[in-house]
């Protein structure tokens, strides 16, 4: 069997802000579509021409990929300070659920 492999991400907390639940989701989505567009419209599947190189239009998306993190970031960080929830709970149990789904699997110590 196959070993999971994680990626970590440390995205700070923005202090400047002072979200609520459902701004933070307007602005997830938000981000969520500009990354949407960067990808069809750059790599060419809306019909237009680009005129970016390869490398440009992956270097675009890897920034609009972080805004979405960052967002989703600072959703979870307004999901524990205003609702309570312990998201590293949330992580396992979200691990659980993937393993559950057969989408990886997890060996234990020693395998």
């Amino acid at each position: 069997m196959k070993t999971a492999i994680y990626k970590q991400v440390s995205l700070p907390k923005l202090n400047n802000l002072k979200p609520g639940l459902e701004s933070t989701c307007l602005k997830l989505m938000e981000e969520a579509g500009e990354l949407a567009q960067v990808i069809g419209k750059f790599r060419g599947l809306n019909g237009e021409d680009t005129q970016l190189h390869d490398n440009e239009v992956i270097e675009r998306i890897s920034m609009e990929l972080l805004d979405v993190a960052q967002v989703a970031v600072s959703m979870m960080f307004v999901l524990e300070e205003q609702y309570g929830i312990n998201i590293d709970e949330k992580v396992d149990e979200h691990i659980d659920k993937l393993m559950k789904k057969g989408y990886m699997v997890q060996h234990k110590s020693g395998e």
